[in-house]
């Protein structure tokens, strides 16, 4: 410890106001000697040397410091120098002048904390590792005796303190930042606490005046007078880059700094008064002023004239005409205009690779095959920074993501390559990629460029994930889509997945996924039908929207306009929503698990407490079978953790078992209510609303909610439901009951006629014939009580496609019986 003549003389006019610097790694009470060096630093030139105090206190600590506080006790004590340093184990070490005066260690000191000195009520205040305010008297720090006389030596003199009797404690409930005391006259003072979620001010018995829970993670803060009467004023430092001011607990002001601020103060400079002084963490100082210029202009009076309510409520109705009309002939997405500064393509290889890029795959077979795509970038104009970004849906992985462009020359191309395989045991809920390019268009008064970003859609083969397979009579999900024109054999719209009959013509196809399951494809020779069975309902949305998407291609190539796929069975509701509540039920136990860990955290924490106390006690008492404990909780944590991994793996499989069939799902409706391509965009945007599920936001309360605006809006049946307010918070539900009858209504009400629009004023239902297969619910007054007590009976048996009886024009298979 190092003392100066200069920093005695001027720690007594600073140590009044307890101006201190607290930053991250600096000793408390420290003096700034800005003004010493500013005499000899002028000039870049200048070779003398800086002129130095004379060293007038030399004292080596023999345990390391934390923080130090000096000049204690200036107006009882004129002339003396007390000084208060405390360790790194919790020891408050106190300096009179040259010499030693007494050390105390705090009881129950784990780590210190930020430390402060009321001269009001002469007492030490800080924050223990316990995480609760703490005061102690100076007086019964000084008049403590040591716990053994018979030590001598100084050095034993140091740690040989004795435990103290805290005056009063607070809990808080969080680690302290910093601590600072305000007296702003002397009947009373106020203890600031600036903690890691809230700031709390504090009466001088420990009485909470108030607190304020922070929205950022504070990093400084300063209590000053207000104008105010009454009130206090502070300036609290985030890690977001702000400073905010507080008076009490309402935010008056807030400003974007340069840096983060780990210490602010408040001064004066040069007749300038309210200068806000802040250091960021690399040693940065910044002079901040809040304050505008005057301003000289003055609003000119507006001329008062008479109101004609007739010609406004004219020319407010031709307003709203026009907005109508805008709404209606416009599309639901805007139409962006055309991107002629850069264009990205992608080109799918057809064939699979050679050598398979396939690395540390989980699927359980020896060979995963690859695909290689190529993304080409052409620009037109000089391009700054770009950055393309290519995302798969998982479990379908990428050898490389992410590629960058620093720079590109005008009229210049750039092609990249990367593979794409499977990485897991499950099949993904789309064969879409999407690469993403961003970038940046210098201009003239934008040097560094303008941000823009522009897309490109790529489909990947199903061989990818899909083999040949042994086709299956037996099933127990099937489904039936109809069409419009003449059967196709399967060998034409899947070259390559069955081998060449002696009629050519292949009626039956068999597909087998890499993760293992099984998918049968037939098609019917003269009633224009396709069925697709499997074991899993999920697993037959991929074969039935790659059949649709060949049907497509197929026809189109023959010149052939009107071709059209529907679908005439029962909605499979009853399979959809067990998946539902498999995949709400997982999250569920993810919550359990989640809190079990916690609680076995907080006892291991408490546990290793306790050791560490009994370890530094000087004469320690028995373990009492803590270590057992401790081993015996950290394999349950262990233990915990494992299992909520092992679940956050079947949930994401779930969720994606659960897109899947989701997809499955708004294509039937889309086929069975001849929805248009903007009607399905909607129920996309309501059923698939998320990208990851996640605890905090799922996939049910999301779905619901978009669901029940659904509802409330174009399928209301009448004004009283569009007047329904909805909640605006998104909270796990209790059970999924609520969900599943949501989307049953949603399927009745399209089937009475709804129209999915995004506009308000959507026209009353028009009553239209139902399709075969398929009963529409009775709207009564017992509508709610019947969804509640069995949803399945709304629509005819969801067993039905199970009990259809085979097609006559599909051939048995051999080996097979139907």
């Amino acid at each position: 410890m190092i003392v100066t003549e200069r920093e005695r003389e001027r720690g007594r006019d600073i140590g009044r106001r307890r101006s201190r610097l607290h930053a991250p790694g600096a000793r408390r009470g420290t003096r700034s000697r800005v003004s010493r060096i500013a005499p000899w630093a002028k000039g870049r030139r200048q070779t003398a040397a800086p002129p130095r105090d004379p060293l007038t206190r030399d004292r080596d600590l023999t345990q390391s410091g934390f923080n130090i506080y000096g000049n204690l006790l200036p107006t009882k004590f004129p002339g003396r120098d007390l000084i208060c340093i405390q360790s790194m184990d919790g020891m408050l070490m106190v300096f009179e002048q040259e010499s030693y005066a007494f050390g105390r260690f705090l009881p129950g000191s784990l780590l210190p904390g930020p430390l402060a000195y009321s001269s009001r009520t002469d007492s030490f205040i800080t924050v223990s590792s316990c995480q609760q305010v703490e005061s102690y008297k100076y007086q019964v720090l000084a008049f403590a005796t040591d716990a053994d006389k018979r030590q001598e030596t100084e050095q034993q003199k140091l740690g040989s303190g004795k435990r103290l009797v805290v005056d009063w404690t607070l809990n808080i409930g969080e680690q302290a930042l910093d601590i600072c005391i305000v007296s702003f006259n002397q009947s009373a003072s106020s203890v600031f606490v600036l903690g890691e979620r809230n700031f709390f001010c504090l009466k001088d018995n420990g009485q909470i005046r108030f607190m304020k829970k922070l929205d950022c993670s504070p990093s400084c803060f300063l209590p000053y007078c207000s104008v105010s009467e009454g009130t206090m004023n502070t300036l609290i430092g985030n890690h977001n880059n702000m400073l905010h001011i507080y008076q009490d607990v309402t935010l008056k002001w807030a400003t974007q700094l340069p840096h983060i601020p780990v210490a602010v103060r408040v001064g004066c400079l040069h007749d300038l008064k309210g200068v806000i002084v802040t250091l960021s963490d690399d040693g940065h100082l910044q002079c901040s002023y809040l304050g505008t210029d005057p301003s000289l202009f003055q609003a000119p009076k507006v001329e008062s004239r008479e109101l004609h309510y007739d010609e406004l409520d004219i020319e407010l109705k031709e307003l709203q005409k026009i907005i109508k009309d805008v709404n209606k002939s416009q599309g639901i997405w805007p139409v962006t205009e055309r991107e002629d500064d850069l264009k990205v393509s992608a080109i799918v290889s057809p064939n699979v690779d050679s050598v398979s890029q396939a690395t540390d795959v989980e699927v359980g077979i020896d060979l995963i095959p690859s695909v290689t795509v190529k993304v080409t970038l052409q620009n037109r104009l000089a391009l700054q920074k770009a950055k393309l970004s290519v995302y798969v849906q998982p479990p379908l992985v990428l050898t490389c993501d992410q590629f960058t462009f620093e720079f590109m020359a005008p009229e210049m191309s750039r092609t990249v390559a990367f593979s794409v395989y499977l990485k897991g045991s499950y099949t993904p809920p789309e064969l879409e990629g999407n690469a993403v390019v961003s970038y940046s268009r210098p201009s003239d008064r934008n040097p560094d460029g303008i941000p823009r970003v522009i897309q490109c859609k790529f489909r990947l083969p199903l061989k990818l994930i899909c083999l040949p397979g042994q086709p299956s009579k037996t099933a127990s999900h099937k489904l039936t889509i109809d069409t419009n024109k003449s059967p196709v054999s399967l060998l034409s719209l899947f070259p390559g997945f069955a081998s060449q009959s002696e009629d050519d013509q292949v009626n039956v196809m068999g597909f087998r996924f890499l993760g293992g399951s099984r998918v049968t494809l037939l098609a019917s020779k003269t009633s224009q039908r396709y069925r697709i069975q499997s074991e899993q309902f999920e697993d037959l949305w991929l074969i039935t929207n790659e059949l649709i998407i060949r049907l497509q291609e197929y026809f189109e190539k023959q010149g052939i306009k009107d071709f059209a796929c529907s679908f005439s069975g029962s909605m499979p509701l009853q399979e959809y929503f067990e998946l539902i509540d498999h995949h709400f039920e997982l999250r569920i136990n993810g919550e359990k698990l989640e809190e079990l860990l916690s609680e076995r955290a907080v006892q291991f924490r408490a546990i290793q407490r306790r050791l560490l106390t009994r370890f530094k006690d000087k004469t320690p008492a028995p373990l009492q079978h803590l270590d057992t404990l401790l081993d015996g909780t950290y394999k349950q944590v262990i233990a915990l953790a494992d299992a909520v991994e092992e679940n956050q793996d079947n949930l994401f499989q779930s969720f994606t078992k659960l897109r899947s069939a989701t997809h499955l799902v708004i294509l039937l409706i889309g086929l069975w209510q001849k929805l248009s391509p903007d009607q399905v965009a909607i129920l996309e945007a309501a059923f698939l609303p998320l990208q990851q599920d996640t605890q905090e936001l799922g996939w049910e309360e999301t779905v619901d909610a978009a669901i029940s605006h659904l509802l409330k809006t174009c399928l209301s049946k009448s004004s009283k439901e569009q007047a329904l307010n909805l909640s605006s918070q998104l909270n796990i539900p209790k059970d999924t009951s609520r969900l599943k009858k949501h989307i049953t209504l949603l399927c009745d009400r399209l089937a009475k006629g709804g129209r999915l629009c995004l506009s308000t004023d959507a026209t009353a239902p028009q009553i239209m014939v139902m399709p075969g297969g398929c009963t529409t619910i009775p709207e009564s007054d017992l509508e709610e009580r019947s969804i509640e007590q069995d949803s399945t009976e709304l629509f005819t048996n969801h067993k039905h496609l199970n009990l259809e009886t085979p097609l006559p024009e599909v051939l048995p298979l051999q080996g097979v019986s139907e």
